[in-house]
């Protein structure tokens, strides 16, 4: 990538996608000295009330905050704890296999995506409900191409007579997730490949739990700081506690496992079904692992999510060799999908943030900086989706006996899948 030609300061920037990952690539143009800059985000619903949560180690939050990618006033909850438990009979809570360390904060993606978002200068320009449907790139800039959007908020775009609108920029930011248009105009030849498996998504109101009452269940049965796996022959369920934004708890669940067999779902080419299209057959695979695999208050707690606020996300996994393209760069899942397993997903996507302001400040030194930010970053990304792999085959696809692991026994097995240790995300390098 020659980047001679690249001007940062006051250049006019493009952010493909509107998430966590996008507001915090923009940010990180607007502090390297970007001019204007353009969020383009193709869903028009409220971002801010979504309510999936996600988690941050103790030691990556340390690096991001220092980076000014998170602060304290945030909401958050300190987890230290991960307890294992399986089926054990009528147990409510299950046999406890294990006790480990987990030392992570818990955010709610809504609350988090906004603080993110009013971070951002007044003048960014934040368009929802505009689809790009391509991209080009040349020497002396790069193209979006937009299908149905319109022209609010810039001038200069080119309107053509088949209702397209072609609009140029001088660097044009991916952050559109894992079905990236900007990383497929960047490297066409990556696909992502489907694992297999899903993950089923829920949040639960707190107040919700109170209906859980089951015998033999103790009166705390969940401290706050705990996170829980309760693992069953071909998969599992992390469960954590969440901020909901408005100064109480949801309990977050995320249930992994393989859908039923002889489902066509088509799932080859990349998708997800949202709230609300939980499908019959679906529906009641999650019920059957929730009542019959997972222990009662866990499986309980799964089956408080109503059928129209579950969501699948299905496990794919893919890096592109490197963020950068001549005038377009990657961030977030754009770049790299790993399987959540990692715990690493949003703080990958915030690193990558920190890592593309620190490459576009050194340009005007350095024109190889952003060669360097595409490299570093694309190491990460494969070391995150071979962690991804390992522990999928670990916790899903080839799942050991769970009732000959004790303390000991899980954490040798843990250690042996985690491998390097990255667990959380790697270290931000400087």
């Amino acid at each position: 990538m020659n980047t001679d030609h690249i001007r940062i300061a006051g250049a006019d920037v493009a952010v493909v996608g509107g998430s966590v990952a996008g507001c915090a690539a923009a940010l990180a143009a607007h502090r390297a000295g970007a001019g204007r800059i353009t969020i383009l985000e193709r869903t028009s619903g409220r971002l801010a009330d979504r309510g999936v949560g996600l988690a941050v180690h103790n030691a990556r939050y340390a690096e991001l905050a220092a980076a000014g990618y998170l602060d304290t006033t945030m909401p958050w909850v300190q987890l230290t704890t991960r307890r294992w438990y399986l089926r054990d009979g009528a147990a409510p809570l299950g046999r406890q296999l294990a006790s480990l360390p987990f030392p992570f904060r818990s955010y709610c993606w809504g609350p988090l995506w906004r603080e993110l978002r009013h971070r951002l200068p007044e003048d960014t320009v934040f368009r929802p409900g505009v689809r790009v449907d391509g991209v080009s790139d040349s020497a002396d800039g790069a193209t979006l191409h937009l299908d149905g959007g319109d022209g609010s908020g810039r001038s200069g775009g080119v309107q053509h007579h088949d209702g397209r609108r072609t609009e140029r920029f001088d660097l044009v930011i991916g952050a559109d997730g894992y079905r990236s248009t900007v990383r497929t105009a960047a490297f066409p030849e990556v696909r992502p490949g489907y694992a297999g498996y899903l993950a089923w998504r829920g949040a639960v109101p707190a107040e919700r739990l109170a209906a859980l009452d089951l015998p033999g269940l103790p009166a705390t049965p969940w401290a706050v700081e705990d996170c829980i796996y309760a693992v069953f022959p071909g998969g599992h369920a992390i469960i954590y506690r969440i901020p909901d934004g408005h100064g109480g708890h949801r309990a977050n669940w995320v249930l992994y496992t393989a859908p039923p067999a002889g489902l066509d779902l088509a799932l080859d080419t990349p998708t997800s079904l949202p709230p609300g299209t939980l499908t019959d057959a679906l529906h009641t695979h999650l019920a059957h692992v929730a009542s019959e695999l997972l222990p009662p208050y866990w499986g309980g707690l799964v089956g408080l999510t109503p059928r129209e606020e579950v969501f699948l996300q299905p496990m794919y996994d893919f890096t592109a060799p490197r963020y950068t393209a001549g005038r377009l760069l990657l961030a977030g899942d754009a770049a790299t999908v790993a399987r959540p397993h990692t715990a690493g997903g949003a703080v990958k996507a915030l690193q990558d943030a920190a890592a593309l302001e620190a490459a576009l400040r050194a340009v005007p030194e350095r024109p190889d900086a952003l060669d360097a930010y595409g490299a570093e970053r694309g190491a990460t990304g494969r070391a995150m989706v071979e962690l991804g792999r390992r522990l999928g085959r670990f916790l899903v696809q080839d799942t050991p006996d769970w009732r000959r692991l004790d303390q000991a026994g899980l954490a040798a097995a843990w250690s042996a899948a985690d491998g390097s240790g990255a667990f959380g995300g790697r270290e931000l390098r400087n």
